[in-house]
């Protein structure tokens, strides 16, 4: 097997710790029941519908808030920050995509928005900097799993589907960059997630001691 020469890592939940810890702190915070957020936003049609609409950039964080605030119950102020307060960066796979970078893989972030205003779940992380490529969903109108936000980070790369390997946290996206032709790692452990990068793009990962 060839190795691939392109990684394309999703961000939250891959360079930062799991989403769902974060969430569950933020029940606790606000005197939710447990499962209050992903029951509300996740898997209420109007929850989902709304969710999407930020991802692809038809609406703002601001706007998402006001409307997310009443199926919770809450104040919608700053209401996505909140959620996500406990969010911190995941320095093992952060490392992993500079080892990566310095031994010759072309790296790119592609990322379904949360909205980059008022708060900005990217701040602090250099992803311009750190990264060939970064694409944000909302400024290209469009959300994973659709393969035209893969085609675009593709584009930037300037290497095919078959060149790639993509990580993501949800399995859903990564069947779907599976089908254009990236290998996929769906990433729940990030030294299992390292360790599988290591085999297909055969360069050793680990942070130096």
């Amino acid at each position: 097997m060839s190795h691939r020469t392109g990684l394309v890592l999703d961000f939250g939940g891959v360079l930062t710790t799991p989403l769902l810890p974060a969430v569950l702190a933020f029940e606790q915070r606000e005197r939710l029941p447990q499962g209050a957020c992903v029951k509300a936003l996740y898997m209420d049609e109007e929850g989902v519908r709304l969710t999407h609409e930020l991802e692809r950039g038809a609406m703002g964080q601001t706007e998402w808030n006001e409307a997310a605030a009443p199926k919770l119950g809450v104040s919608p102020d700053n209401l996505m920050g909140r959620i996500f307060a406990d969010l911190r960066p995941e320095q093992t796979l952060i490392d992993a995509a500079a080892a990566a970078k310095q031994a010759g893989i072309k790296v790119g972030i592609l990322s379904n928005s949360v909205g980059l205003a008022p708060w900005n779940l990217y701040d602090g992380y250099e992803l311009d900097e750190l990264y060939h490529s970064v694409v944000i969903s909302e400024c290209h109108g469009l959300r994973k799993p659709d393969p035209e936000l893969f085609e675009v980070m593709l584009e930037l790369l300037g290497l095919p589907a078959g060149e790639c390997v993509f990580v993501d946290d949800t399995e859903e996206y990564v069947r779907a960059a599976e089908k254009l032709g990236f290998a996929g790692v769906h990433a729940q452990q990030p030294e299992q997630t390292v360790s599988r990068l290591e085999a297909l793009l055969g360069v050793n990962l680990a942070a130096p001691h």
